[in-house]
């Protein structure tokens, strides 16, 4: 039986300690239920991993992410539904135009490269012309790489020179960048022109070169060049990768025409923790400043990046016309497996984990910055058993 009661009803029943089941309203429509999916998701995502998604991250699901925040930063209704749930303001920021503003999450995927199963409903909204499929083909249409046990190694390598800044990642611009033995970055990917055939014909009279193609994530093309020149004018984050540069990353003294950048500087602690007391020696802040050491470590007692205690200062190293930030990330990388897990209270009381303490002797620091200056240190990792730098591959 339907409960047709009144408000007068209602309220007499409520009086009698008697609670009437209400229906149900549909308070959103579905459109605006899936933005705030799609919200939650981007959400999710940043805190899991502590940082906005990006459009060339290597995962495809972290490009979904970042191409929806900036559609839902154009999207002047997904603003003010999602007001109350912005806790961490990331809607805020100005954001360009996007031509992806009225793609659903099966259009972003085919943006992406990815392929999607069709709806078993016949629904032609987002159907592709026939010259985006065919754009969209000469990257997609790929097998898997057999031999790419040989072509790892080579993607290694330029990822670890892409991290020392002894590689850049530059905008495509000409299709002479292409050629034989060069990386380039399309549709999110490394991708590696292992083989390129004799010139040829086209039927409009241009030239062009059948390519074999290797990506990172081990499929392969037999692509035309200029197949993968259109690809790569038509990705907005396609990139060329620079081949690596020759010569040490910094001197102990400058040369005519450079500049001081930044400082490499070494602390230990007077923490009297018992686990620093216990390996003073041993533990070392590795960090590096454009500012003097001296102002870098005012103030260190109120610091927990300094274990909130004074330090001493036990060595230096000047740099000149280098990328101080991919130097120190290069560090902290080799010395990783030795990094100090230790715990502090701040000033108020929160615990805090410093990321910039190593259990390293001052020797093999130093034995580092060698490295650094001739340039193998990229070769390198630091073994915490044997107390000493390890050339990778090299027993």
């Amino acid at each position: 039986m339907a409960n047709d009661f009144t408000d007068e009803d209602d309220a007499l029943l409520a009086e009698l300690g008697i609670e009437v089941e209400q229906k149900k309203q549909s308070a959103r429509t579905p459109r605006e239920e899936r933005i705030i999916a799609g919200f939650e998701d981007i959400q999710k995502f940043i805190v899991e991993h502590g940082r906005l998604p990006r459009p060339d991250g290597s995962d495809i699901f972290e490009r979904i992410y970042a191409v929806r925040l900036e559609r839902l930063r154009n999207l002047p209704e997904a603003t003010a539904l999602l007001a109350d749930l912005d806790h961490g303001h990331i809607l805020t920021g100005a954001a360009p135009a996007d031509d992806t503003a009225e793609m659903d999450d099966d259009a972003l995927l085919a943006a992406l490269g990815v392929e999607v199963e069709a709806s078993p409903l016949t629904d032609l909204k987002h159907v592709r012309s026939t010259a985006d499929r065919k754009a969209a083909e000469d990257v997609a249409n790929r097998r898997p790489c057999d031999d790419f046990d040989a072509f790892k190694p080579l993607f290694e390598k330029v990822q670890r020179d892409l991290e020392t800044g002894q590689r850049e990642t530059r905008p495509f611009k000409l299709k002479a960048e292409i050629q034989k033995g060069r990386f380039f970055v399309v549709e999110g990917q490394k991708a590696y022109v292992a083989e390129m055939g004799e010139p040829i014909l086209t039927d409009q009279g241009k030239t062009d070169a059948r390519l074999r193609v290797i990506f990172d994530n081990g499929t392969e093309s037999n692509m035309l060049l200029r197949s993968l020149q259109r690809a790569l004018n038509k990705d907005e984050t396609g990139r060329r990768i620079t081949e690596p540069v020759a010569g040490p990353l910094f001197a102990d003294a400058p040369e005519e025409g450079d500049g001081t950048t930044g400082t490499i500087y070494v602390l230990r602690s007077k923490s009297d923790h018992p686990m620093i007391a216990a390996n003073r020696e041993l533990v070392h802040k590795i960090g590096v400043t454009t500012l003097s050491v001296e102002k870098r470590i005012a103030g260190a007692h109120l610091q927990p990046t300094f274990l909130m205690a004074p330090v001493e200062v036990v060595a230096t190293y000047d740099l000149y016309n280098i990328n101080q930030t991919r130097l120190e990330n290069l560090i902290h990388r080799i010395f990783g497996p030795a990094q100090l897990d230790i715990q502090i209270p701040d000033r108020f009381g929160r615990p805090v984990t410093p990321r910039e303490w190593f259990l390293v002797p001052l020797f093999v620091i130093d034995a580092a910055v060698e490295r650094v200056r001739d340039g193998s240190i990229t070769r390198y990792r630091y073994d915490p058993e044997r107390a000493e730098l390890v050339e990778e591959g090299v027993e």
